[in-house]
């Protein structure tokens, strides 16, 4: 009997934009979609409401990770937004412990709309985090 991964179990997430890394991340929140509906009754059917979906909607997606020397690619990402709006794709994957890949998601059209850089307070060092937020209009192979 050949040995089976959990699917469900990952350690950390990778970034990349357009094929270039922005390293690791140890957290990742906001991977959801929600489709909008608008309700219509029809007549003569008592017996429910059609939900007729009108548009979908992505949310946020927030990656976290201790500072690192990728930060650096980071700030330059969010800079480059005030020279001109691209909007390219990304590749969030989710790994395990050994760097197998559990599953990828493409995303379309992301830009960068949030970036959090850490706390630095000598008097009670803890890990330096950061917090990148991005936005994107769908999900791609």
């Amino acid at each position: 009997m050949s040995e089976q991964l959990d699917p469900g179990t990952t350690v950390f997430f990778s970034l990349s934009i357009d094929g270039e890394s922005l390293g690791y991340f140890n957290e990742c929140e906001g991977l959801s979609a929600q489709v909008e509906t608008e309700q219509r009754q029809e007549g003569g059917n008592n017996g429910f409401v059609w939900h007729l979906p009108t548009r979908v909607t992505y949310s946020t997606i927030r990656l976290t990770r201790p500072l690192t020397p990728e930060t650096a690619q980071v700030a330059k990402w969010i800079s480059s937004v005030t020279t001109g709006v691209t909007r390219p794709t990304a590749q969030i994957q989710a790994l395990r412990a050994d760097g197998s890949e559990v599953v990828s998601w493409g995303l379309i059209d992301v830009l960068p709309v949030s970036w959090q850089g850490p706390t630095l307070n000598s008097s009670s060092p803890a890990v330096a985090n950061e917090v990148l937020e991005i936005a994107h209009h769908g999900f791609t192979d």
